[in-house]
């Protein structure tokens, strides 16, 4: 059976993690520069990794979350029934991220130093500003070997390593908290509580033919689904699965 993957954050920052995920994946696709026109979706993403990490004390945040997930491992270190191998493993990951984390420069501070990435990004910010005339040093760049081109894009990606490595384990672990559970949206409705959640995690079949629209927080959500192709909330009793991740 095709489904439709869906996950919804219910906190904003949870919300800004999964838009740095999806960033990052972007940037590690659009690396490989495989045609001419890659090297737009690198940049923007870049950038606006950019201004997210002018806007919010990324390093800080990302490092607390993490702690907070040591602690709750911990707690369950020589508890009966906890395989106690696993456990351990996990606890080595997270101190090793942390770690890495720790000692990591502020999100972005090299790349905003670097003069010709500098030289770049206000032009992104213009309708079409990337053409030759607007951004002639990036013209210049685009018509460089292969090779020079991966070495710089492998430069600025591997500042951003330590951010991937953390973000990546605590969006993990969080997901690995919820699992999915059989539900059914009643007249395309559906409703329950959350308890502290931070993401909720949808699998709707596409025959249903619909998409959802979620309002809600840590602590309680509302799900209503609509009907794609008339923009209109479903009246039909939906049958999909539901995770919800602390």
């Amino acid at each position: 059976m095709t489904t439709h993957y869906f996950e919804h954050p219910l906190n904003e920052k949870t919300r800004i993690y999964l838009r740095v995920e999806a960033l990052l994946n972007q940037l590690k696709t659009a690396a490989t520069f495989s045609d001419n026109m890659q090297h737009l979706v690198f940049y923007r993403s870049l950038f606006d990794l950019l201004e997210i990490f002018e806007q919010i004390q990324l390093k800080s945040e990302l490092a607390k979350d993490i702690e907070k997930q040591r602690l709750t491992y911990r707690s369950w270190l020589n508890i009966d029934g906890v395989d106690q191998n696993m456990l351990r493993g996990i606890l080595n990951e997270i101190d090793e991220v942390h770690s890495q984390l720790m000692s990591a420069e502020r999100f972005g501070q090299s790349l905003k130093e670097d003069r010709f990435l500098s030289a770049i990004r206000q032009r992104f910010n213009l309708p079409g500003g990337s053409c030759c005339f607007d951004l002639p040093a990036l013209h210049h760049w685009l018509h460089l070997p292969e090779d020079n081109k991966k070495v710089d894009a492998n430069r600025w990606l591997s500042s951003l390593q330590p951010l991937a490595s953390a973000l990546k384990l605590w969006l993990n672990l969080t997901r690995e908290t919820g699992n999915f559970r059989d539900r059914t949206a009643h007249v395309g409705f559906y409703q329950s509580d959350a308890d502290e959640a931070n993401i909720l995690r949808l699998e709707i079949p596409m025959h249903f033919k619909v998409y959802p629209m979620i309002s809600g927080h840590k602590n309680r959500f509302a799900i209503k689904f609509i009907d794609f192709s008339s923009g209109q909330a479903s009246t039909s009793d939906i049958e999909f699965r539901l995770a919800v991740c602390s």
